[in-house]
């Protein structure tokens, strides 16, 4: 995604993986209370008690505190080590494998579609449990007094999860996951790549401002086509009860309770999330990458 210079080598995969985590952890950790208001919206089955994106973080924070914002940090950084270093560490790999050696000049929308919907579904297939986690702290609402955490952090989640439900629970909800995340991956890396590579062509320069028009396209487009799974993925992973069979389940139920526009439930976060993240991750991303690059020597 980023242009090697006249006077840079490309990067190897362990550095582009480590860019790609670095630049996806920041971002994680800036938008977190975005993304908690997003799942507790989804979430919501046919009550009021969270409106909009603000109306929902203020009643978190007034409820449980400031810090509740913040629920499933840990579980959040592990998986944008994993799947955020695998996903977008990946994806100029896989599409220039796509694409062949001896192609030259951009290549062709389908291709970077593709190669984003590869590494993405690759990613998440590795790190749901980590995703699994995250949003099951992050549905936990207030308890009343001296009544424990039933997750009191990620690390024990991951441990009450595989002995009450199986290890295989620890994946449970990866159909709507890689879904989602192949979707999402694929919207998100091959319309920043398509959008960036528009403006260069256009004039402009590859700077922070190309990267910020660049990452909020990106948000757009990825929540536009990927909101309807991703509120099935949170419902199916926060079901604890067992009130979904399944994908297919919570799709049919959601629709006939709710309406269609259930599906984008959220939305509003969803976006403010998703175009914060996005802005974020690839502006860190284009910067960390190239402080990575080695430089050839001057002749």
């Amino acid at each position: 995604m980023v242009a090697s210079s006249s006077n840079s080598q490309p990067l190897s995969f362990p550095r582009t993986f480590l860019a790609s985590a670095i630049a996806a952890c920041t971002a994680e950790a800036l938008t977190l209370p975005l993304d908690t208001a997003k799942v507790r919206l989804q979430l919501q089955a046919g009550g009021n008690k969270y409106k909009g994106m603000l109306g929902t973080v203020a009643t978190i924070a007034r409820e449980e505190g400031p810090g509740a914002l913040w629920k499933g940090i840990e579980p959040g950084l592990h998986r944008q080590c994993l799947f955020g270093g695998l996903r977008i560490g990946l994806y100029e790999p896989v599409r220039n494998l796509y694409v062949g050696k001896d192609f030259k000049g951009d290549p062709p929308l389908h291709l970077k579609i593709a190669a984003g919907l590869t590494t993405g579904a690759l990613g998440i297939s590795i790190a749901s449990p980590t995703d699994l986690v995250k949003v099951r702290m992050q549905s936990e609402g207030k308890l009343a007094a001296g009544v424990p955490k039933k997750y009191p952090s990620a690390f024990a989640a991951y441990g009450i999860i595989a002995r009450e439900e199986g290890i295989l629970g620890l994946w449970k909800g990866l159909g709507p996951n890689i879904a989602r995340n192949a979707i999402i991956n694929a919207a998100e890396l091959a319309s920043y790549d398509q959008i960036k590579q528009s403006l260069l062509g256009m004039g402009m320069k590859d700077n922070v401002g190309t990267h910020l028009a660049a990452g909020l396209g990106a948000g757009f487009f990825a929540v536009c086509i990927g909101s309807p799974v991703d509120v099935v993925k949170s419902r199916v992973m926060g079901d604890r009860e067992g009130k979904f069979k399944g994908v297919i389940d919570c799709f049919v139920k959601t629709a006939r309770n709710e309406g269609p526009l259930a599906f984008y439930k959220g939305f509003i976060p969803n976006f403010g999330r998703l175009g914060s993240w996005n802005v974020a991750m690839f502006l860190t991303l284009e910067q960390v990458k190239k402080l990575l690059t080695p430089k050839e020597p001057s002749h």
